[in-house]
């Protein structure tokens, strides 16, 4: 069932908070922010309650997906974890999970908002309740976040400096071209307001596949700039980042910073390898010579970062289901590195924290299979149970990293996550 409201652009920002806020009990909530009228479907979507669900473990989950849609073929929103590649591959996960987000879980909302032009669209589940369209019109004005710890380092900047030059002799031996390797940065026993952290991350830091998860005890808040991947139709698009810059205190230095990050031959190098490892997967379920680069190399400025972005599309052979896609892309390669199977069992060895939500994907389902997914990154996780967060950071190692910069720039891209929960970006070196 569907009604359309008008609803004015200058109410539309605390309109999804005042949502998200009404719908805060719910066991399954979830906001994809755009930030922006950007030519998608929506400008934002929430999905509110559960109709109906599946959570399931690393074996066969994309076939789980897959039927599960086929059952509905309806709006269905869900999360994919980095360790569904156990499933795909001769892979484990050993390291530490406080955070414990199950490895594939969507559902069939009760209850659905795309907004977009200044039109809201509702759609309810059969047998739920009419929606209380006078809410629309309240505030949601509350801001107090509830943090009271400190953010640690799980790996200090001199272990991690270490690690990092280990890595690079695998390199230097040819087992591997590049590696995504990744910190935490965590707090214990803390209490959370994880709505109103998201409300002060999305507004710090508008980044274009943004979104707040909540499943269960488990909430995501995210601030992503990245999509992993999209399809309409038969086009699969993706777009990987490598490649990033602090942003100026000027214009003049902004441009001085992305032309410097566009001639970089280290950065080009990290992004070429990426596109390359991309057009290989999909390639696997495409159809012949339709798999190419729309974009090489394009810098794309955010609030917190400069990032170096392409674009890498394909047409689905005509036999190519749902589940396939998944299979033949995932993980997204901007977070493993190459050759992809070995980067990730070097993953497994130098990190400490299992990712879990992190460098996986949320994102939906169309009734006719069309979908849309980003990359969860500059993502906080928070598990209100055990009351432990985490936020992790990364980036590529190759033969031209230099261990202490690459250190400066997982800093960098935690800057809005250190500056929402602490007040202040501070240096972390202990």
């Amino acid at each position: 069932m569907q009604l359309q409201t008008h609803i004015p652009s200058e109410q539309n920002t605390n309109l999804k908070y005042v949502l998200l806020d009404f719908f805060k009990k719910e066991s399954n909530l979830l906001l994809l922010d755009g930030n922006t009228s950007n030519g998608d479907a929506f400008e934002w979507v929430i999905a509110a309650g559960s109709v109906d669900e599946i959570s399931v473990g690393e074996q066969d989950a994309f076939e789980a997906l897959q039927a599960f849609h086929e059952k509905h073929k309806d709006w269905i929103f869900g999360s994919l974890s980095y360790d569904l590649k156990n499933g795909l591959e001769n892979l484990n996960s050993e390291n530490q999970d406080e955070i414990q987000a199950p490895a594939l879980h969507f559902f069939l909302p009760k209850y659905l908002f795309l907004y977009k032009g200044e039109h809201l669209l509702v759609y309810r589940n059969e047998h739920q309740k009419e929606f209380p369209l006078e809410i629309i019109s309240e505030a949601y004005n509350s801001s107090i976040i509830g943090f009271n710890s400190a953010v640690k380092a799980k790996v200090s900047k001199s272990n991690y400096i270490d690690k990092v030059n280990q890595i690079k002799e695998h390199i230097q031996r040819g087992d591997i071209y590049e590696m995504n390797y990744c910190q935490e940065f965590y707090a214990e026993n803390t209490d959370l307001d994880a709505l109103n952290v998201f409300k002060s991350l999305n507004e710090l830091s508008k980044a274009p596949f943004s979104c707040y998860f909540k499943l269960g005890a488990i909430h995501l808040i995210s601030a992503s700039p990245e999509r992993f991947i999209k399809k309409e139709g038969r086009r699969v698009i993706s777009q990987p980042i490598k490649g990033t810059r602090r942003r100026g205190l000027s214009f003049e230095e902004d441009e001085q910073l992305k032309e410097e990050l566009l001639e970089n031959p280290k950065e080009r190098s990290e992004n070429v390898m990426i596109v390359d490892l991309v057009r290989n997967d999909l390639s696997r379920i495409a159809e012949k010579e339709s798999v190419k680069v729309d974009e090489l190399f394009g810098i794309y400025t955010f609030d917190q970062v400069h990032h170096m972005i392409s674009t890498i599309s394909c047409e689905l052979s005509e036999k190519t289901k749902m589940k396939d896609v998944f299979q033949a892309t995932f993980p997204m390669g901007s977070m493993t590195g190459a050759p992809k199977i070995r980067a990730m069992k070097l993953i497994e060895k130098y990190e400490e924290t299992k990712r879990g939500l992190y460098s996986g994907a949320v994102g939906y389902i169309t009734p006719e299979g069309d979908f849309d997914f980003n990359v969860v990154i500059r993502s906080i996780q928070y598990n209100a149970l055990n009351k432990y967060l985490s936020f992790m950071v990364g980036g590529a190692i190759t033969m031209g990293s230099d261990a202490e910069m690459e250190y400066e720039e997982c800093l960098v891209k935690a800057k809005a996550l250190f500056e929402v929960l602490e007040g202040e970006y501070a240096e972390k070196v202990s």
